[in-house]
């Protein structure tokens, strides 16, 4: 779905969930392949064995990109990606483990450069089927303002 949602239209505190998915030993392999990260925790299950998490831990780049491309379920044709900031893997992810990512408007700014625009940057929580959140960043979106600033006109 493709909507036009401008910067003066995004409130602080408004929160969005994703879609669920569990995670497979075959995502870990894949991921493993595509990265070249085969280290032992992620993909020797006698090796992660012996490991404090007593099994496979999910790849946190893994669970990054799985999780944002949950929350990707729109597309906003006047707003792009400016890149992430404070990435952390707070806690392991496992196979079997169903994840879901929440999404917060934590901050909007004017953007310094490009006055057309403004930043918008959102929290986003990937959450295990417990409720506890695995891994969080703050994702900030360059969105494009109206033509007015947001102003009621004549």
């Amino acid at each position: 779905m493709s909507t036009a949602v401008y910067f003066e239209q995004f409130t602080i505190g408004a929160t969005r969930s994703s879609p669920t998915r569990t995670i497979t030993e075959a995502d870990i392999v894949f991921h493993a392949g595509h990265t070249g990260d085969f280290f032992p925790h992620h993909v020797d299950a006698e090796f992660a064995a012996k490991t404090p998490f007593g099994q496979r831990i999910a790849h946190g780049t893994m669970v990054f990109s799985i999780g944002i491309g949950l929350a990707a379920a729109e597309v906003n044709p006047v707003s792009f990606s400016y890149g992430h900031d404070r990435l952390r893997f707070v806690r392991p992810v496992f196979i079997g483990d169903t994840i879901q990512s929440r999404i917060t408007i934590i901050d909007k700014a004017d953007d310094p450069r490009k006055p057309e625009y403004g930043r918008v940057t959102e929290r986003c929580e990937v959450i295990n089927q417990r409720g506890e959140t695995v891994l969080v960043s703050d994702h900030i979106r360059m969105v494009e303002k109206t033509a007015n600033g947001g102003r009621q006109t004549e």
